[in-house]
């Protein structure tokens, strides 16, 4: 098993191992910080924990603002830790645009969860990443599970086209929904229904069930006409009421029997391997990025070509070739 050179991060990890609360919340900081001494020290943290990570269940949970996300999540949960499992609960919150600030506020909303003894509630900002999910979340996912976490639930901070970031680093991906919202199925992308795998309405209680129980048969229909993203798998509809901690045991065996079905054919594992891929792409483009606009040679041009494509001199794609071609040339002259 690779070990850390760093002596501060070999204590790290070796704290990190025995489950120690502290040490888990100072290597989530490590892994999310920006800093560059700091990314140095979270790559090596991240090798050495690569060999603990792989057991836990990873379930991605998302939805539209109002749809009971974090209720649902401390109902399941309770559940979860009362069956005698570890649960870590990676719930993103969105920036704002202006400020940069988040709410962070989930540990206020799953209250009863937070202190489970057996539960670790992380609320991350997401910075303005696309996707739901900060720039990190899947590093913070892989430390939890090096924690020796048995269930990693990421929450997002809603429903959006880009939400594919989610699906990519979970095993399944749960879209939570509840009634009274006008037509719903126009409501919510396609995109995002094809992209879940358990789709859960909520809050089917009182005045709200018979809302509850036709909103769960359309979304039934229109699942069944969807393709399965696996052949092992197809998605199903459930009923709960969170606030109600009814159906939640129903939610969670479906959870189960996915993660069954999945392992059983081996997709759990090339899903996983997919991923990893997918990942490392996109960590490539976004290094690409900021190799490419923290450049002496480049930040001029940048300049340049930002003020000729707002006045609609130049186009995207032409703009964004020179840019490109710029740093090239500026990385070959440095070799050379």
């Amino acid at each position: 098993m690779p070990t850390a050179t760093d002596p501060d991060i070999s204590a790290l990890l070796d704290r990190l191992r025995t489950g120690d609360r502290r040490a888990l919340a100072r290597a989530i900081t490590l892994v999310e910080s920006s800093k560059l001494d700091d990314v140095a020290r979270a790559h090596q943290l991240l090798d050495a924990v690569l060999p603990l990570t792989g057991r836990a269940r990873r379930i991605g949970i998302s939805g539209p603002p109002g749809a009971g996300k974090s209720t649902f999540i401390e109902a399941l949960g309770l559940h979860v830790t009362g069956l005698g499992l570890s649960l870590a609960v990676l719930a993103i919150d969105p920036s704002s645009t202006r400020s940069g600030g988040s709410i962070l506020g989930d540990k206020t909303r799953m209250a009863d969860l937070a202190q489970a003894p057996a539960a670790y509630i992380r609320p991350s900002p997401s910075r303005g990443a696309l996707g739901g999910v900060a720039e990190r979340t899947r590093e913070a996912m892989l430390v939890c599970e090096a924690a020796g976490f048995d269930v990693v639930f990421v929450e997002t901070v809603g429903v959006g086209q880009s939400e594919t970031a989610l699906a990519a680093m979970v095993d399944l991906f749960t879209l939570i929904l509840s009634p009274g919202g006008g037509d719903e199925l126009q409501g919510i992308k396609r995109g995002i229904v094809e992209l879940a795998e358990l789709v859960i309405v909520n809050k089917a209680d009182g005045d709200l069930l018979g809302p509850a129980q036709h909103l769960a048969a359309e979304y039934m229909s229109a699942l069944s006409l969807l393709r399965p993203l696996s052949p092992a798998w197809r998605a199903e509809v459930a009923l709960c009421s969170a606030l109600r901690r009814e159906g939640i045991p129903e939610a969670w065996a479906i959870m189960e029997r996915h993660r069954a079905a999945l392992a059983a054919t081996g997709e759990l594992e090339r899903r996983r391997r997919a991923q990893s891929k997918g990942w490392l792409w996109r960590q490539v483009t976004e290094a690409v990025q900021a190799a490419i606009q923290t450049d002496d040679a480049t930040q001029a041009l940048a300049a340049s070509l930002e003020r000729e494509v707002e006045a609609g001199t130049l186009s995207t794609a032409a703009a964004a070739h020179r840019l490109i071609e710029a740093f090239r040339a500026g990385s070959s002259r440095a070799r050379a």
